[in-house]
């Protein structure tokens, strides 16, 4: 796959954005492409993305798309988190900066030099940008039609565990319970059996996948269908690193893009 490097000034991050580009195969500046953003595109390598999105598209498993994968920051902890509101120490204050620049700066420069199209976009991302990725389709749904987390960060909280923490405090979960109506999405969730060892109820089960589940639970209270609108893959073994997202990445990829699914 053709493979682009873009710099971006932001005005809303106040900084230059690394943007790393992948073209499809065979890419024709003609043609109107789908496009998949991730968050975290500075690790691409370590994730072997390259190598991931070229097999699959040499052996037909994908749709052509194009794929934009936004660099994080020194100052990622502040940029990534939920719109609405930071966590309890502050981290995800410039969220909502984050969010503009998604939407107002750089959509608007993947559209006017590349062919992709101006909704269905799908969003992507991992631990903290997965819990940045839901957040923006969340709430962009007329631009984003699905999402993927892996290993989201969706413990994100307003209270820590000392100062009376309840899970009524969990933002993300917050943020759906209180949402008035079901968005148009498509989300698909993923978490390692080893992604941590904290169990801060110790019934057993590890916090990001109790989160994980819960968030899914949420979400069907708003309407959401498992296996229909809502999707979750348990990797036996899977730790939070870049080494378990590759190599869930093509069943990611397969479900967002597979050509039975277009």
């Amino acid at each position: 796959m053709l493979f682009q490097h873009k710099n971006l000034y932001s005005f809303f991050l106040e900084r230059e954005v690394a943007i790393s580009i992948f073209l499809p195969l065979d890419y024709n500046p003609s043609v109107t492409y789908p496009l998949l953003l991730f968050n975290d595109g500075q690790d691409f390598e370590a994730l072997h993305m390259h190598e991931i999105l070229t097999r699959m598209q040499v052996e037909n498993r994908m749709a052509p798309v194009l794929v934009a994968g936004i660099h994080a920051g020194q100052e990622r902890i502040f940029e990534y988190g939920t719109a609405m509101m930071p966590d309890y120490a502050g981290r995800g204050s410039k969220a909502q900066a984050t969010t503009s620049f998604v939407t107002d700066e750089l959509l608007p420069y993947l559209k006017e030099h590349f062919h992709i199209k101006s909704s269905g976009i799908t969003y992507a991302g991992f631990s903290l940008g997965g819990l940045m990725a839901l957040d923006m389709a969340w709430n962009h749904s007329g631009l984003f039609s699905k999402a993927g987390i892996f290993s989201g960060a969706l413990w994100w909280r307003q209270k820590a565990l000392h100062e009376g923490y309840s899970d009524a405090d969990r933002i993300m979960h917050a943020q759906i319970r209180n949402t008035a109506s079901k968005p148009a999405l498509k989300i698909w969730f993923q978490c390692g059996s080893l992604d941590e060892y904290d169990d801060r109820d110790n019934d057993g089960v590890i916090d990001s996948i109790q989160d994980t589940l819960e968030c899914i639970s949420e979400l069907e209270r708003k309407g959401f269908v498992w296996q229909k609108d809502v999707f979750y893959t348990e990797v036996e073994l899977g730790e939070h690193n870049q080494k378990t997202w590759s190599a869930v990445l093509p069943e990611f990829l397969q479900w967002a893009f597979g050509k039975e699914n277009r």
